[in-house]
């Protein structure tokens, strides 16, 4: 023994311990029923080296930005008695995977044999929803090759007895592969073993990788945590949603207007005119959201997970919504009005309705705390006051004074109500509960508000009170005194001003969203800024 290396005391280590790093092949148990392959990380082993992020993207041909494996750091103690942990982080192969949920095209497969949660790239759109759902921010965006993708446990490797890349180049033999039972793990240890420091809910997903941790810990915070970054702005979806919205209130506005009208109101009925602007915003809105896609040629196929996904429903249902409102205005064009226009307008209302609220389901994931909340729902369904100022400044413009009070009076409450919801907001960030467990994530979205983004959210809240509330206040004044001309270019001026207000709004829910995911994950690539 005398004359052994380093490298001989090394295998004698590996083949006493059992060790799988270095190794080709694995010898694993035969999975039985309820069993899946899982990872194991040993955070008192791992030294953050870094070598199975290199190991993976190497394997995979992946960019450097595109890290299917991640180690995030965290830092504890008080000099001079600190520590580090590091945590190394591919897929968790979860045993209620949210990616396969909530992706609109079906391109995520839970084996049934192993259990591993594979993503299928030639029917990925790169919508990025899996990105968002994701509480560990798993699935990252190859923009190479305009879709998502993810670790897949080398199940090729697996499959013929090998261990995955992570596996074989970890010097420490921090990483391994397990075999789990799924439902004795649920109920006996994933509270317990699948949990460290700073990861989300294991409730979200059941997760399987099991973590072996120090004794003792300190606290540990991440050592990223004075770094905070704007999320991704995505325009193409800022307007998309709330030109869908606007198209929404004036076709409210639209149908509201024809069944008073029908009733014998003494109200003018809708024009043309109105039908064809209650349409174009979503006309218009629709088509954008496919700028958003890594591979906007397969937009359509986003239909194709109705059952499970919010994105899907959402598309159904505004594509349906679109189509039918054009229908509508080819009915005004043909004259074909009395109960067959009320009922296709209603139907029409009905899918447009539930398109906005699957729109704004999408956010709310448990991923992402300041989506997921009662006020982005308000919010979008709030922003159709726009379409009532809309279709008003029309009616206005055609002499009917009587009808536009009526129209500016709904606009009016519509505002405030959306005008309340926002503030709720800033209560709501500016109380925040230091106990609540998502605290740190909602923090750092306040402190995007308030110190990134602090003049676009002055704005927000100025605008919306001069436009939302004051314009159609002011009109309703110069309307009632005969001042049209004037009622107009105020109708007009709140048009724009609110629209923008809403614009900034939504800027402002891209930009402050602050996810879940890895502590420490400062050398993650996918930064999509």
């Amino acid at each position: 023994m005398g004359n052994s290396t380093p490298l001989d005391s090394f295998i004698n280590h590996k083949a006493q311990t059992g060790m799988q790093c270095g190794n080709y092949r694995i010898d694993v148990p035969e999975l039985k029923e309820g069993e899946q392959y899982r990872f194991h990380f040993d955070a008192t082993a791992c030294v953050g080296c870094h070598c199975c992020e290199a190991a993976c993207n190497e394997l995979q041909n992946n960019p450097a930005e595109v890290k299917w494996r991640r180690v995030g750091e965290m830092e504890g103690g008080v000099f001079p008695e600190v520590s580090q942990l590091f945590n190394s982080m591919s897929c968790n192969h979860c045993i209620d995977p949210e990616c396969l949920r909530g992706c609109p095209t079906n391109s995520y497969v839970k084996f049934e044999d192993n259990g591993i949660v594979w993503h299928d790239d030639d029917s990925c759109i790169g919508c990025q929803y899996c990105t968002w759902n994701c509480p560990y921010e798993v699935p990252v965006m190859n923009h190479d090759r305009g879709i998502v993708t993810k670790c897949d446990m080398c199940h090729d490797k697996l499959a013929v007895g090998e261990t995955p890349a992570c596996v074989q180049a970890c010097p420490a033999g921090a990483i391994e592969i397990e075999v789990v039972h799924k439902e004795e793990w649920i109920k006996y240890d994933m509270e317990k073993e699948g949990v460290a420091p700073h990861l989300p809910d294991v409730s979200i997903t059941k997760p399987t990788t099991r973590y072996t941790l120090p004794d003792n810990m300190p606290e540990y915070k991440p050592a990223d945590e004075r770094l905070l970054k704007p999320a991704h702005a995505e325009l193409p979806l800022v307007f998309m949603t709330v030109l869908t919205q606007v198209s929404l209130g004036a076709f409210l506005a639209l149908f509201l207007g024809q069944l008073l009208f029908s009733l014998r109101f003494n109200l003018p009925e809708p024009t043309l005119g109105m039908a064809i602007m209650a349409f174009l915003p979503s006309a218009i809105g629709l088509p954008l959201s496919a700028l958003h896609l890594g591979r906007p040629i397969l937009a359509m196929t986003a239909m194709k997970n109705w059952r499970t996904s919010w994105l899907s429903r959402e598309a159904i249902a505004l594509g349906a919504y679109t189509g039918l409102a054009s229908v509508v205005a080819g009915m005004y064009y043909f004259e074909i009005k009395g109960f067959a226009l009320l009922l296709v307008e209603a139907i029409t209302l009905a899918l447009g309705i539930y398109g906005i609220y699957a729109q704004s389901k999408i956010y709310r994931v448990r991923a992402r705390p300041s989506w997921d909340r009662t006020s982005t729902t308000k919010r979008f369904f709030g922003s159709s006051y726009i379409g009532f100022i809309l279709i008003a400044l029309m009616l206005l413009a055609s002499g009917g004074t009587s009808g536009v009070m009526v129209l500016l009076a709904v606009a009016l409450l519509a505002g405030m109500g959306q005008v309340l919801v926002v503030y709720e907001e800033v209560i709501f960030y500016r109380h925040l509960d230091k106990e609540d467990p998502l605290y740190y994530q909602l923090n750092r979205t306040k402190i995007l508000l308030t110190e990134h983004f602090g003049k676009i959210k002055k704005f927000r809240l100025y605008s919306l009170l001069v436009f939302a509330l004051a314009f159609p206040l002011l009109a309703i004044l110069f309307t009632a005194s005969g001042l049209i001309t004037l009622a107009i270019v105020t109708l007009i001026l709140g048009l724009i001003g609110s629209f923008i207000s809403e614009i900034s709004g939504r800027y402002l829910f891209y930009r402050t969203v602050v996810p879940l995911g890895l502590a420490g994950n400062f050398f993650a690539g996918n930064q999509r800024h």
